[in-house]
């Protein structure tokens, strides 16, 4: 009970923004290497103020423009506009990188007082009436202003970004759009938390060694490790973090351990339990079908598409038509050489999901001579990683230097300056690559800091990327697999993308650019990872 009532009390205070103003980091320059966020000095109570703060002087800037009784033009409306809210954008930015990958129960409670209050702040701006006629007189003089090209892209991306806000909305309409987004920035929350924690409440344990037939010896190590950490010492254990259960169920021979552990990842969210999230969807997609419509939208899809390059759902259909004939195509054959190799090892049973990648692999083998296992002691993640580093140089001149001095938000992170060729700094990017209870699954690029222009002075961009690849054990090192291999790659081009960012606004820098086209950079990164030559330069048995 007293530590309930402690916990209680700290939260309170989180909150209430219980710390003095002039010891919060987030209103102080940084002193560290390249302005990197100091995080060895932020706390927890330091964010609710900050975000306070932050969109108390945003919204002061945001009315002084509003308010202006200068006629409007792109640099007094526009162009400020998106110089507004630096401390907003500065606490944010280390905010919600670190409730993806150091996540609390803390910082989700943080997390669920500030979204409707984000919510509310963004709608306010969107819903600005006198701002909008000014963006608008703006944007519909935009044939006659002198303007280069990024700052089209930016007076279009604001003018739409009100439009699609609401702007143009009746005031009951204005009103609902206000709720509906409440709503959906605490249930996409709630979403996100429950899958993490469904993933982290679930365990195999194995006692017994016979129920590891069939496993890599690498993969039994660490599931040992994994039980130890759990206080199961002499036992293993698997989860549903993807490094943990892909090759359990590439490599256990026992099938119905197979089928328990890949249901439990198939009913993340759907087990009528307190992390049940079937509500929450149904809500969700109830909300953003009223939204699309409020705003002349047919569907969900045609509003996100709206503003990508393919446009439309058709568009997005025929696409995936295209794609779905031929691998229909293939799955046939592959599910028929998969049952067709269980028939001859008289299994007696049909091929179910939780067999695909068991048998995938027995196939490969027997018609390859080839087991993926057997590559991950080539695939080194150290040498992967400078791998890639040495496709940018190579490509373009980049450069890469270990930055061990730099504030790091957990241990397993390292930090590197990228610089020119010529030495000149580019940027700083930030690598968090193996899973942890706190983290959310999957593999993504973000960033700190966004690069732009202030008063002629390039910006700096402060990237990461976080992943969730196979953690090193006492006796080897990280071996990743080739998926991972192909992941880290995809992911780096996402962090190029946001590295070589040459833009003056901070709105159409790095990917604030269509979603679709976000992956253009990341596909081309990806492409170069198996290459012969790039193969050659770091695939060597550790």
């Amino acid at each position: 009970m007293v530590s309930k009532l402690m916990s209680s009390a700290m939260l309170v205070l989180l909150l209430s923004g219980g710390c003095k103003p002039s010891m919060n980091p987030f209103y102080q320059d940084w002193d560290t290497p390249f302005g990197v966020p100091p995080f060895g000095t932020i706390v927890l109570e330091n964010y609710a103020p900050a975000f306070d703060e932050g969109m108390k002087r945003h919204k002061t800037e945001i009315d002084a423009i509003a308010a202006s009784s200068d006629a409007p033009t792109f640099e007094n409306t526009i162009e400020a506009m998106d110089r507004s809210g630096a401390l907003l954008s500065k606490v944010s930015g280390v905010f919600f990188a670190l409730n993806s990958s150091m996540t609390s129960d803390e910082m989700q409670e943080i997390a669920r007082q500030v979204a409707p209050a984000l919510s509310k702040h963004s709608d306010e701006i969107l819903l600005n009436d006198k701002l909008f006629q000014r963006v608008k007189a703006v944007y519909e003089d935009r044939e006659g202003l002198s303007l280069e090209p990024e700052q089209r892209m930016l007076l279009k991306k604001t003018y739409d970004r009100f439009v699609r806000g609401g702007a143009n909305l009746g005031a009951k309409d204005k009103e609902r759009m206000k709720a509906i987004n409440e709503e959906l920035s605490l249930l996409t929350l709630a979403f996100g938390e429950n899958v993490l924690k469904e993933v982290n409440a679930f365990e195999l344990v194995i006692d017994r060694e016979a129920d590891l037939a069939g496993l890599p010896d690498g993969i039994v190590a660490g599931a040992a490790e994994a039980a130890e950490e759990r206080h199961y010492k002499g036992k293993w254990v698997f989860t549903l973090h993807v490094p943990s259960i892909v090759p359990f169920l590439q490599y256990a021979q026992n099938r119905e351990l197979r089928e328990k552990i890949y249901k439990a990842y198939l009913a993340k969210g759907d087990q009528n339990n307190e992390f049940d999230n079937k509500e929450n969807i149904a809500k969700i997609v109830a909300l953003r079908i009223e939204r699309a419509r409020l705003l002349g939208f047919p569907t969900h899809a045609d509003f996100v598409l709206d503003e990508s390059m393919a446009k439309t759902p058709a568009n997005v259909r025929s696409l995936l038509e295209e794609v779905w004939k031929p691998a229909v195509g293939r799955a046939k054959a592959e599910v028929y050489d998969m049952q067709k190799l269980i028939d001859q090892e008289k299994g007696g049973f049909a091929l179910e999901p939780w067999d695909w990648w068991y048998y995938a692999e027995k196939i490969k083998k027997a018609k390859y001579d080839l087991d993926e296992e057997m590559l991950r002691p080539y695939f080194e993640l150290t040498k992967v990683r400078d791998a890639v580093f040495d496709v940018a140089t190579k490509l373009y001149g980049l450069t890469f230097r270990e930055i061990p001095e730099a504030p790091k938000y957990h241990e397993d992170v390292r930090v590197f300056e990228v610089q020119e060729a010529n030495g000149d700094h580019v940027g700083v990017i930030y690598v968090d690559y193996f899973p942890r209870a706190s983290k959310r699954g999957g593999a993504w690029m973000g960033n700190f800091r966004e690069q732009s222009k202030q008063k002629g002075e390039r910006i700096s961009p402060v990237i990461y990327n976080v992943g969730n690849f196979t953690k090193p054990t006492a006796d080897q090192p990280s071996l990743l697999s080739v998926d991972e291999v192909n992941t880290l790659f995809h992911e780096f081009g996402h962090a190029l993308h946001g590295l070589l960012s040459d833009c003056t606004y901070e709105t159409t820098s790095g990917t604030g650019v269509s979603r679709d086209f976000v992956e253009l950079p990341s596909q081309i990164m990806e492409n170069w990872a198996f290459e012969p030559e790039v193969l050659k330069s770091y695939a060597r048995h550790y």
